[in-house]
């Protein structure tokens, strides 16, 4: 059994927040780029090791072992996950005629499993917690095979695409860092309450220099390419947000698990893209990740706004009717 959504998700109050900060972020890194480059695009995988260490620590091992309980909805989300969003960036880039590094970027995001912020904006939605933890960490165990080759699919005849070698990263800087908070809240959960409070401050703390560093790296590009960057982004975000909660309902599922799987879907672990991005293709790659950083918690908090005003028919939030 998925084990009950909580009265208090960590972090709901910075969902707020996290949008100005990073746009304080971006502004300092516009300002003051060679500062900010002082941190290399080199820190940014152990600045994404320190998020997903934080997102284990809400974790715990039934959340993996949920899986089997109702295998039928977490497999329609995590095949929306990696199957529609990547297939939808391959779109939104040719549809817009993008060059090929914000190119491969939009592929990569597409690639990548579900946002570390889906579980907050889920309870802020009054969709389902629960499912939204498992699916997250469904699709982030996943992802170590699917984004390399998900990424080589549909960029791989473009430029080289290392996928043993992006394997390797997703397991050391998301992989390990999210088993080990888990294994730490297995062991020492009970005393650990403190710690939880303060890693959702650290993690919007690190996203936010992730996005300086990646803005501070781009800084020499035309405000219009950045303009367009900017709406396949919006486009992406809310294709996936559509089709995450369309998809499920004309499937008969209940409201409740829509609006969670929209959620899923929509919500990128962008800071992932961001970090592959800069060690394996260039910074402009990085680009369209640090952008959906900042849009994705936007669009999350106002689906949220929504939603929460808004009655939520019944289901047991695995698709069950009640």
């Amino acid at each position: 059994m998925l084990r009950p959504a909580p009265t208090v998700v960590p972090g709901s109050g910075l969902i707020t927040a996290f949008p100005i900060l990073a746009l304080i972020g971006t502004g300092v890194a516009l300002a003051f780029p060679e500062y900010v480059l002082i941190l290399r695009p080199e820190h940014i995988p152990w600045l994404l090791g320190v998020v997903m260490f934080g997102m284990g620590l809400t974790l715990r091992a039934e959340d993996f072992l949920a899986v089997l309980t109702r295998p039928g909805v977490i497999a329609l989300g995590v095949a929306l996950q990696f199957a529609l969003m990547p297939a939808l960036a391959w779109v939104v880039g040719k549809a817009l005629a993008f060059d090929i590094e914000p190119f491969i970027g939009l592929i990569l995001l597409g690639a990548c499993p579900g946002g570390t912020a889906s579980n907050v904006i889920c309870y802020l939605a009054r969709a389902n917690v629960a499912l939204s933890i498992t699916l997250t960490a469904a699709s982030t165990l996943l992802a170590v095979l699917f984004t390399p080759y998900l990424t080589f699919f549909y960029a791989g005849h473009l430029v080289p695409v290392p996928m043993g070698a992006m394997l390797l990263s997703i397991l050391k800087i998301v992989v390990a860092p999210v088993a080990a908070g888990v294994v730490l809240n297995h062991l020492l959960g009970r005393y650990l309450g403190g710690l939880r409070a303060v890693f959702p401050g650290l993690s919007v703390g690190a996203i936010v220099v992730i996005i300086a560093i990646v803005v501070a790296l781009n800084t020499h590009h035309d405000a219009f390419i950045v303009f367009f960057m900017i709406i396949a982004v919006i486009m992406h975000n809310s294709l996936g947000l559509a089709a995450g909660y369309a998809v499920p309902l004309f499937l008969g599922y209940d409201q409740r698990t829509c609006r969670t799987l929209a959620i899923e879907v929509g919500m990128q672990n962008s800071g992932l893209a961001v970090a592959l991005a800069t060690q394996y293709f260039s910074p402009a790659t990085a680009l369209p990740g640090a952008i959906f950083s900042i849009w994705h918690n936007l669009s999350g908090a106002g689906i949220a706004a929504f939603w929460a005003r808004r009655p939520v028919e019944g289901g047991d939030g695995m698709g069950r009717p009640v």
